[in-house]
């Protein structure tokens, strides 16, 4: 079982600009931040994005993403239109995703720093 998921960032302020309302939709807040650190959760944190503790640059992973699971396509379709609408990059628009499976609903953004995330469902529901 995982524990929490971190990605680095070059600019939490400008990270927490784009996340805050992001990650709303599939049900994370902001427990815990500090300038160098955002740590999301529903009560424990599970998702966090940091400058990376070596004083480097961050830098992203080829083929790392992380998925948030959402509760229904329309949060997929909002997940995306928010992500792009604050700045972060197409990288597959909301649709049936039929290599993974056929009820696999999802999209991928970038975020600010070149982190690939995707919002994903499995049920046909249109809305919550």
């Amino acid at each position: 079982m995982i524990h929490h998921v971190s990605l680095g960032s070059n600019d939490v302020k400008r990270a927490r600009a784009f996340y805050d309302p992001l990650l709303s939709l599939v049900g994370l807040r902001l427990l815990k931040h500090s300038e160098r650190s955002l740590h999301y959760g529903a009560s424990d944190i599970i998702f966090s994005i940091e400058t990376p503790t070596d004083g480097q640059p961050a830098t992203v992973g080829n083929g790392v993403h992380v998925a948030f699971q959402a509760p229904d396509r329309e949060t997929v379709r909002r997940f995306h239109s928010t992500a792009l609408a604050n700045g972060g990059v197409d990288e597959g628009a909301p649709d049936i995703r039929e290599n993974y499976n056929a009820n696999y609903y999802g999209a991928f953004v970038r975020d600010l720093d070149g982190n690939k995330i995707e919002a994903v469902t499995y049920t046909a529901r249109e809305s919550f």
